[in-house]
């Protein structure tokens, strides 16, 4: 026979959320507070993971994300001429923004 060993989170709340989290738990219908406790964590720390994991899936993403951050490249031509056009675009804006004041 295989058992489970339980491991033991002690975390020290307030008076008012304890009840805020008791009530909770009785509206949802669970046994307990601490399985309706366990339930929130459970799927809070799913959506964290899932999250976290939707743009940079493996970890060799995550360190080519963190090494482009570190490591940036040159500026292209394209990109350069990108900037100078948006540049361009936001004095055109500035003056036609102060011509109108």
């Amino acid at each position: 026979m295989i058992t489970s060993q339980k491991d033991r989170i002690d975390v020290r709340i307030s008076r008012e959320q304890k009840e805020l989290v008791k009530q909770a738990s009785e509206l949802r219908g669970f046994k307990s507070v601490s399985d309706f406790i366990v339930t929130c964590i459970n799927t809070e720390a799913n959506r964290i993971l899932e999250d976290e994991n939707r743009i940079l899936k493996t970890f060799e993403d995550k360190k080519l994300f963190v090494d482009m951050l570190l490591n940036p490249q040159e500026p292209n031509d394209k990109l350069k001429s990108a900037h100078q056009r948006y540049i361009n675009h936001i004095g055109a804006h500035a003056s036609t923004d102060r011509n109108a004041e």
